[in-house]
């Protein structure tokens, strides 16, 4: 994220009369943006425009480099504590095998425990269109083989050719 396109500094404030803060955060007043400018320059610092859309626009006295740095380093850590999700997708037929469903439930749980969410669907062929319900069952079946270390976020649902559901991870 690149700061400087949301905030004017100095000479690129424009507006006629600006509120301004002072450095220690007291509030001076409503001045031209030219007297703001020069007492930001008499205490050696910047003039930031950080409430654009505020009538009269409000200014603060700071130090942008100090202010930038800090912004930079907050917007590092909230990118490190954040958690990605992963959708992983397993797909059933309607015409699976108790062997091949407990491979795909194991899967799925490996998936789950790592704390991705699963889209688990089928599609189907030919003449199964018919006989949607089916496949349906076969979802149900499979959720319930998991044991509760899941939860539906969507129900299995007939979509044109393909029956969905998605899952998430139980919480404990």
């Amino acid at each position: 994220m690149i700061i400087k396109d949301l905030y004017s500094v100095n000479e690129a404030i424009r507006d006629k009369e600006v509120r301004v803060i002072g450095s220690d955060g007291q509030m001076i007043g409503v001045m031209s943006s030219m007297q703001a400018q020069k007492l930001a320059d008499e205490a050696e610092l910047d003039l930031v425009k950080i409430s654009p859309t505020a009538n009269p626009p409000v200014c603060k006295i700071m130090d942008y480099s100090k202010f930038k740095y800090e912004q930079a380093k907050r917007d590092k850590e909230n990118r490190k504590n954040q958690t990605i999700v992963e959708i992983k997708e397993i797909r059933l037929s309607m015409t699976i095998d108790v062997g091949d469903i407990a491979v795909k439930t194991k899967q799925c749980l490996k998936f789950l425990e790592a704390g991705n969410k699963v889209k688990v669907s089928i599609r189907m062929k030919g003449r199964e269109n018919a006989r949607a319900y089916q496949g349906v069952k076969v979802m149900q079946d499979f959720f319930e083989g998991l044991g509760g270390k899941a939860v539906q976020d969507k129900k299995p649902v007939t979509e044109g050719r393909n029956i969905t559901m998605m899952l998430s991870p139980a919480k404990n």
